[in-house]
């Protein structure tokens, strides 16, 4: 039986980080799962546009991909996202998965970072790892994507479960709630001075570098220095996070898993 192990993002084209993001966690998956064929897609149709215009690379979306691998004739395929949430975009894939299953003796979707509980939990040891030493009066900002999806609380969530892990964490979305505003309102009242600011995104791209640590005067760093805020930037992808990668690998190894158990079943 031909196999098949197709890892999604949302992707970036923005190179440096995507070598240390994306192509890391692919590479790890691929290794891991070596008697599975990798291939790759990526949900932005944009990003996929711009790279094909920009360097002359074609990379599927999802539902090319999978024509793809059915053309071929590729019966068991396992579907492991990169998307950090249960939101918007993986829901879509979810509902793309649905729909091409018939085309497939197996085809199954692995799961986000952020689904169970347990994966919030290693999801902030992985964290954790990556937070430098801090003052009494400093703290790490992360600045989320953020989604209208009801998924939203993904990041108050994961805002508590730092916390509680005792990292003085606050947690903020481009799009959504918490925004800026609501950080800066609890920095204050905590008596912080000094900010680390920090993506909660798979990669260091656009939001990052831009929205986040850009000198433009509506990004968080600006905004934060107007505040009274020193800042410290920390351009570093959650996909550059070995601990992180390893997630991935695992959500994939538990979709074998679940295959085995139906096979059993059946």
């Amino acid at each position: 039986m031909k196999k098949a192990v197709l890892v999604v993002s949302f992707g970036t084209s923005y190179e440096e980080t995507r070598k240390k993001t994306i192509e890391a966690c692919e590479k790890k998956i691929s290794s891991e799962l070596s008697e599975y064929d990798f291939h790759r897609a990526y949900t932005s149709n944009m990003i996929i546009r711009k790279i094909k215009k920009r360097d002359g690379i074609e990379i599927n979306n999802p539902l090319q991909a999978l024509d793809k691998l059915h053309e071929e004739g590729y019966e068991e395929v396992i579907v492991q996202t990169l998307h950090i949430i249960c939101g918007e975009e993986f829901n879509k894939l979810k509902d793309q998965i649905e729909e091409y299953k018939p085309k497939f003796k197996k085809l199954i979707l692995g799961r986000p970072l952020l689904t169970y509980i347990d994966d919030y939990k290693e999801v902030v040891e992985a964290i954790e790892t990556q937070i430098p030493q801090m003052c009494d009066d400093e703290a790490v900002v992360f600045m989320g994507h953020g989604t209208f999806h009801e998924s939203h609380s993904a990041y108050p969530a994961i805002e508590y479960m730092l916390r509680d892990h005792g990292i003085n964490a606050y947690v903020g979305t481009v799009e959504g709630y918490p925004e800026l505003d609501h950080v800066i309102k609890k920095l204050k009242a905590d008596n912080i001075k000094t900010v680390n600011l920090m993506p909660l995104m798979l990669v260091a791209g656009d939001h990052a570098i831009n929205d986040m640590a850009g000198d433009e005067e509506d990004s968080w760093k600006s905004m934060l220095e107007e505040e009274g805020f020193e800042i410290k930037v920390h351009l570093k992808g959650l996909g550059e996070n070995s601990k992180i990668q390893d997630k991935f690998v695992k959500h994939a190894h538990d979709c074998i898993d679940q295959l085995k158990e139906l096979e059993e079943i059946c």
